[in-house]
């Protein structure tokens, strides 16, 4: 995990528009009817009908997909009672993960009230604008009462996340920890170190799976909460022991199963952990600092079984995991609660997916993840695609069984389209990107060491965790930069290809490329020079297996950076020429643009091999290409120059890839509206198909396409994604950003993934 500055808090806070989030109109707003039927007098028409039937607010208004984060700033995160304002950028944080996850809206709203008949009387008085209510960072025990009250007294879902999301991931978590284990809930004693609402609504929460009370011991600040104390509130005396021979959590802990931590950090110590049974569970989840570290916790026998709240280590439980596909459930039956049914459903359906093979951007046949269900891996990646629709789903159908819904779902497989559309590609792909990386970073070249930018993202790729990062350039430049720009070098090797000490890795470079190319000329004498260029000496890495991929490009002109990597690395035994992709991701879904570096005319065979290449890496990024070749013309109305070279590439595909969706030329107009082209050309191959696949007939073409689309919108491109070389070397655009590159990077070791995969497999 990235440490994490005050002044970059700060400055992600407050650059561009202050804040997280804003409001986006969901409908056309450009002429003067639009706006007279976005308000006066159109407007009219459905508040008459929600007249008649107040229901129908969900089918005329945004109420169906509408949050609302409330708190009155009491307990706030780890930094307690700072007040409804002070807690305003958290429950704005709250809000972009509900969006992000599942696609839900939010207003965060914060009240000034601690009394809490007025913190529900004005909660309640706004009520009717939502759909759900997430209540958050209120403190106990006020935020027991709160909660009880609201659900009683509204008809749509309220739910205090701090103590449920919690309780349905952590229950999720013992479950399958409790399988690892060969444990059975009803048998294991169960120590619970702090008494706040998330430890007691966990702590219940495992007695409704199955958990024995009497097998239950709870800790607060003043020790093991026993039936003759005199202190305790109501939340509390519910789970005081008859025991009288154990006072402390050191005392407690011994012989125990499992350990919940949910209190602050440091208080387990490795002797406790030792003390208790035979593979102990410990879920250590105060934030930033557990109650123990894993290290120490791993440390202290091998045998343990552990989970903590940061996403630096296996096993995270973490509230994104639950509360939006809750809510998202929820809403989608237009429920009136959120009750015991719905969040035992979550908590069965996140366990369930541990169990499931781990999925990847790539396509399936790839097999490149490595995590599998058991002590290192026993709760899903908060980035994992599949909970928007195996946890929305789960609720939903909770939701149903249960009475509370006030909607039914009648087609799950389109439900589950629907969600998978609602969420799009954009900000999954990239996830899935990191996430896979991550599972087994590889050794990555940086070619432009002593860039600012590629420095800065070898430092973040470390940082991210997606790769081990070297970089080419002069040590003392690279060292000075880093530290004019308060980068951490820690970690990130540095090799000064024109050292001394570099000579002998230059000659063995220096030999076997002269090896390689001596049949087109070339002596070991220049192989030599050559060495002391980075993009022949970083190339030649890759190539002996001394690193595992490549991103160059920044400020090297395309044309010298092509001819190395033709003459270094080589283009694929079954292409005479390679390209290179960007990935768009946009409002109306994936779009794969290709060739947008590479190939600056052309001819007709060129464009064969980049639409082949372009048809395999849409299916790396595992979606099935829908391909429309571009052009000025249509189907042969041109008859000369490029129309005729990309009408001619598409014959060969039609003739040689019978099944394939790729037709042209045509106009980008007729490409991206499915309906115009199925009126005027309905003898396309493309038909009734929605294209996701573009293949530009130039490389200006191309490349003007994507920047102005770059230029004009807030759209995420990906990219340049190399297609066609035998080894991963990727490249940059020139004065690409930080996270362009390392969005780059991820690629290029996902793709040395795969290399290595098929290699493994000949």
């Amino acid at each position: 995990m990235a440490k994490i500055t005050k002044e970059a808090a700060l400055l992600y806070h407050s650059q561009g528009k202050p804040g997280k989030i804003e409001v986006v109109p969901t409908k056309p707003y450009s002429t003067q009817t639009d706006l007279s039927l976005a308000y006066s007098p159109g407007v009219a028409e459905p508040c008459l009908e929600i007249e008649k039937n107040p229901q129908d607010a969900y089918k005329y208004t945004a109420k169906g997909n509408l949050v609302a984060v409330i708190s009155n700033g009491t307990a706030v995160l780890g930094l307690g009672d700072i007040g409804a304002l002070s807690g305003k950028p958290v429950m704005e944080g709250k809000g972009l993960l509900f969006k992000i996850y599942a696609g839900i809206d939010v207003f965060d709203i914060e009240i000034e009230e601690k009394d809490p008949d007025k913190f529900i009387e004005a909660v309640k008085a706004i009520a009717p604008t939502f759909g759900g209510i997430n209540l958050e960072d209120i403190k106990a025990p006020e935020c027991f009462e709160i909660e009880r009250r609201l659900k009683e007294e509204l008809d749509i879902p309220v739910m205090h996340d701090d103590q449920h999301g919690t309780a349905i991931i952590s229950s999720a978590g013992l479950i399958n920890a409790l399988q690892v284990a060969n444990k059975k809930i009803e048998d294991v004693k169960i120590v619970v170190n702090g008494a706040g609402a998330s430890a007691v609504s966990c702590t219940k929460l495992y007695v409704s799976l199955g958990a024995r009370l009497e097998n239950i011991v709870m800790v607060d600040s003043k020790g093991v909460i026993s039936k003759n104390r005199t202190d305790l509130n109501e939340q509390k005396r519910y789970f005081a022991t008859d025991r009288t021979d154990i006072h402390t959590l050191e005392e407690a802990i011994k012989g125990a199963d499992v350990f919940l931590g949910l209190s602050r950090g440091n208080v387990l110590s490795q002797d406790m952990v030792r003390s208790m049974a035979a593979s102990p569970i410990v879920f250590a989840l105060a934030n930033p600092v557990p109650e123990i570290s894993y290290e120490d916790a791993m440390a202290s026998r091998p045998d343990v079984l552990m989970s903590t709240g940061r996403s630096d280590y296996p096993n995270q439980i973490n509230n994104v995991i639950g509360f939006p596909y809750i809510f998202r459930g929820a809403l989608d039956t237009q429920a009136s609660a959120i009750n015991e049914e719905m969040k035992i459903a979550a908590v069965h359906a996140i366990a369930n997916l541990a169990k499931q093979p781990v999925p990847d951007v790539v396509n399936a046949a790839y097999h490149v993840n490595n995590l599998t269900f058991g002590p290192e891996y026993f709760i899903p990646k908060p980035v994992d695609p599949r909970l928007i629709t195996e946890v929305s789903m789960a609720v939903a159908k909770a939701a149903m069984q249960s009475g509370v819904a006030r909607k039914q779902i009648e087609d799950w497989d389109a439900y589950k389209l629907r969600l998978r559309e609602l969420m799009g590609y954009e900000s999954k792909l990239t996830r899935q990107l990191y996430e896979t990386a991550r599972l087994n970073p590889q050794r990555v070249v940086f070619a432009e060491g002593g860039h600012p930018n590629m420095l800065k993202a070898a430092v973040e790729a470390k940082a991210e965790g997606i790769c081990h990062p070297v970089l080419l350039g002069n040590d003392e430049k690279i060292e000075k930069l880093a530290k004019e720009l308060d980068l951490n070098l820690e970690g990130i090797e540095i090799v000064n290809l024109r050292h001394d000490r570099e000579t002998e890795r230059r000659e063995r470079y220096a030999h076997i490329l002269a090896e390689k190319r001596a049949r087109e000329g070339a002596t070991y004498d220049e192989a030599n020079d050559k060495m002391f260029e980075r993009n022949y000496f970083g190339m030649m890495m890759v190539e002996t297996g001394d690193a595992d991929a490549m991103i160059t490009g920044l400020y090297t002109k395309y044309t010298n950076t092509i001819k190395v990597a033709k003459e270094v690395i080589g283009i694929r035994s079954e292409y005479k020429h390679f390209g290179t992709m960007h990935i768009l991701n946009s409002k109306k879904g994936t779009y794969f643009l290709a060739d947008t570096l590479i190939n600056r005319h052309p001819d007709t065979e060129t464009l064969i091999d980049v639409a082949k290449l372009a048809e395999h890496t849409v299916r790396f990024f595992n979606h099935t290409p829908v391909m429309a070749m571009l052009s000025y013309s249509n189907f042969g109305s041109d008859q000369a120059g490029s129309p005729a070279k990309v009408h001619e590439a598409v014959a060969f595909m039609h003739r040689n890839y019978p099944e394939l969706a790729i037709d042209g030329e045509m106009q980008v107009n007729f490409a991206m509206n499915t309906e115009l082209r199925d009126a005027k050309y309905p003898f396309t191959r493309l038909k009734g198909k929605d294209v996701n696949t573009l293949i530009f007939p130039n490389l200006s073409s191309a490349n003007s396409g994507y920047k102005l689309i770059q230029a004009m919108t807030d759209t995420e491109l990906i990219g340049p994604i190399q297609m066609g070389l035998n080894k991963p070397i990727h490249f940059t655009d020139i004065e690409s950003s930080v996270r362009d590159i390392v969005n780059i990077t991820a690629v290029a070791v996902i793709d040395a993934l795969v290399d290595k995969k098929k290699a493994s497999i000949k």
